[in-house]
């Protein structure tokens, strides 16, 4: 009766927790590029040549936790559902271990940018839901299908393909929930400040706009409108977009928007290579420099677009949304 009880009780704790999850990096599955990408490099697990596959781990890793907590739920193939939810779990364990004991990635992105964790507090929750998936483990013949098994696997294949459908529908435009930083509505200047009394840095940080000239951030903020062209690297741009941004920013200049280009690409350090490119998009605005870490969480999207109005993030768009671009 009890083993019954604690099953029920780890059944619903688990499920909830991967499908939670799941769901805040299914929204935003670049995010989870961008860690894998920090996992596989040099100073982390030295697995390198793993980087180019880093989106399709990722994606793979989000629908399974997802799809795992719904099975469970659900009562779809316990046995099969609970054993994959250890192996999972054991990973996490590994990772979550190695990024407390050796300091390397400090936020294992466990929760995408909805929650963060230390390395110490995310290593012990999966130590407590290792525990649960065990007795669940023990406890399996107690798992049965929530409704009937055809309910189970109807649910279940149907999570597998709307979870797809949302994850290329994120990749083609922008993540549905934005919870970082730079989200619209966004005053810069206050992200910016030091919490009172922490040495903790503000969730805004590493963001400039660097010319020859000086940092243009406070000049940017000072706009009444102002636009910024995201290209944070460009090897790696889809470069189809450009000349459709650069339609965009000329509409916008138009309408008396200051136009500011940020990239951390060595380009912007190689007068020539500066030059040739604004002359083939016809694009002589502000170029500046800015931290690539901070771009990519400025938006997901390489190019992308960003409107300021006095300061506050007033629009952002994957430059396959140019169309919708409002000024």
């Amino acid at each position: 009766m009890i083993l019954k009880m604690l099953t029920h009780i780890s059944r619903v704790l688990v499920g909830l927790l991967f499908i939670y999850s799941g769901f805040v990096k299914l929204i935003d599955p670049i995010g989870s590029q961008y860690k894998f990408e920090e996992y596989f490099s040099a100073g982390v697990l030295n697995l390198e040549f793993l980087i180019p596959f880093a989106l399709p781990f990722s994606i793979l890793l989000i629908v399974t936790e997802l799809v795992l907590g719904i099975m469970l739920l659900v009562g779809y193939k316990p046995k099969l559902t609970v054993w994959s939810l250890f192996g999972l779990n054991l990973i996490f364990l590994f990772l979550t271990w190695y990024s407390y004991t050796y300091n390397k990635v400090t936020d294992c992105g466990c929760f995408g940018d909805a929650l963060k964790l230390t390395p110490k507090e995310t290593f012990y929750k999966n130590v407590v839901f290792m525990v649960f998936i065990v007795i669940l483990i023990i406890g399996v013949k107690h798992i049965k299908p929530l409704v009937s098994n055809k309910f189970a696997s109807l649910t279940t294949f149907s999570s597998v393909f709307l979870s797809l459908i949302i994850t290329y529908y994120v990749l083609q435009h922008l993540p549905i929930i934005d919870f970082r930083a730079y989200s619209i509505g966004t005053d810069i200047a206050k992200g910016m400040e030091y919490p009172e009394d922490s040495d903790e840095l503000p969730p805004i940080h590493d963001f400039e706009i660097g010319t020859d000239d000086g940092d243009k951030l406070e000049e940017m903020l000072a706009k009444e409108k102002a636009m910024l062209i995201i290209i944070f690297e460009l090897q790696k741009a889809d470069m189809e977009g450009i000349p459709v941004i650069s339609e965009v920013a000329k509409k916008a200049k138009e309408q008396g928007y200051e136009i500011y280009v940020l990239s951390a690409d060595s380009m912007l350090y190689d007068e020539n290579e500066l030059n040739s490119f604004k002359e083939k998009y016809d694009m002589y605005y502000a170029f500046g420099t800015c931290d690539g870490t901070a771009l990519k969480t400025v938006i997901r999207a390489n190019p992308g677009i960003v409107t300021v109005k006095k300061g506050i993030i007033s629009g952002k768009w994957n430059w396959t949304d140019a169309d919708d671009v409002e000024l």
